[in-house]
């Protein structure tokens, strides 16, 4: 009894000096590689404040319309378009941004729903002297984003390119396919405890697997600053998260682009394993699930008189990664059917 009575004492003294180091030496460590990491990866483009904020902008290239690029529900931010970014730039106008709290944009105060988004990006294309009209190029999550700001800010929204971009319905129709909702409880909640206590370091101990798995061709000049800023974003992003179903339910109020030029990007690469796993999903299920994701493009591509949809085999999510070069045609095709009126 003695023995197991000083083993356990010796075991809350243990824990207790591991608590007090990661207290101390956890948050001073953590300032000390922000710090490293703003020094290593400067801002590319501007700072501009906005209200007592700054968002990170980077512009380029010369012409009208103006492309917009708004990334997806990821930390990578303004570098999720590292691999089209220039190749716009050499035919038009382009800019990319980091939205609020990822990277090197500073966090906004409350919901993090898809009209703030729209908001902040309507405050800072003006705070930049952009002025359309805008291609508004969306990724994922970042289509419902620029399909609200084209439901606020219309006359400014001349065309609209979606690549592989989220649907209103998708929660609903992959629910009612699958007679589940996908989902990883355990991932999201260890997300979620890592954000918050993401002072001590703990976020980025943990960030070599963060983005890997999920975007395998991410191009190193943007995985390694999401990376090293990754305790910064997560947080912001995971507020996004929160706010999708309020995000999706603006969307649905608004499906009309009149005649707008449109282009659909859909991936139809098998999803990868780990990720099936992780959404508690077996391969039929993936395969069904990905029906459904068509049925809802081929959808998306119905909301304006004047649309084109390509399917890619040969691409997962991140398009833009994969298949940069049909990202950078589809855009230069929307942009040229500006130019024509055609």
């Amino acid at each position: 009894m003695r023995k197991f009575r000083r083993f356990f004492i010796a075991l809350g003294i243990l824990t207790a000096v591991i608590l007090v180091v990661c207290l101390i030496i956890g948050p001073i460590w953590e300032r000390y590689e922000s710090y490293q990491a703003a020094l290593e990866f400067p801002a590319p483009g501007r700072l501009l404040k906005i209200d007592d904020r700054r968002l990170q902008i980077d512009c380029r290239g010369t012409g009208n319309p103006t492309v917009v690029f708004e990334s997806g529900l990821d930390i990578l931010g303004s570098l999720s378009w590292t691999k089209v970014h220039e190749p716009v730039a050499q035919f038009t106008r382009a800019c990319t941004y980091s939205r609020a709290g990822i990277i090197w944009s500073d966090d906004k105060h409350g919901f993090h729903d898809g009209p703030g988004v729209a908001r902040d990006l309507h405050a800072m294309l003006a705070a930049a002297g952009e002025r359309g009209p805008f291609v508004l190029v969306g990724h994922s999550l970042g289509g419902p984003y620029i399909t609200i700001y084209t439901k606020l800010f219309g006359d400014e929204v001349a065309g609209l390119v979606y690549v592989d971009a989220s649907h209103p319905d998708q929660q609903k129709r992959m629910e009612a396919a699958l007679g589940k909702r996908p989902q990883s409880p355990a991932l999201e909640t260890a997300l979620k405890v890592a954000a918050s206590v993401s002072w001590m370091g703990v976020v980025r101990l943990g960030e070599s697997i963060l983005g890997d798995k999920f975007a395998p061709n991410t191009p190193a000049e943007a995985m390694k600053p999401a990376k090293v800023f990754a305790s910064k974003s997560l947080g912001p992003m995971l507020s996004e998260m929160d706010a999708i179903p309020a995000t999706l339910s603006e969307v649905r109020q608004f499906r009309t682009l009149g005649a707008r030029p449109i282009a659909v990007l859909t991936h139809m690469e098998p999803t990868p394993e780990v990720v099936l796993k992780i959404a508690g999903l077996s391969k039929a299920e993936g395969e069904k699930m990905a029906g459904v994701w068509l049925d809802l493009q081929n959808d998306m591509a119905s909301w304006s008189s004047r649309s084109t949809h390509q399917i890619f085999n040969d691409a997962g999510h991140y398009i833009q990664f994969d298949r940069p070069d049909a990202v950078i045609a589809a855009i230069q095709e929307v942009v040229e059917s500006i130019r024509s009126g055609t």
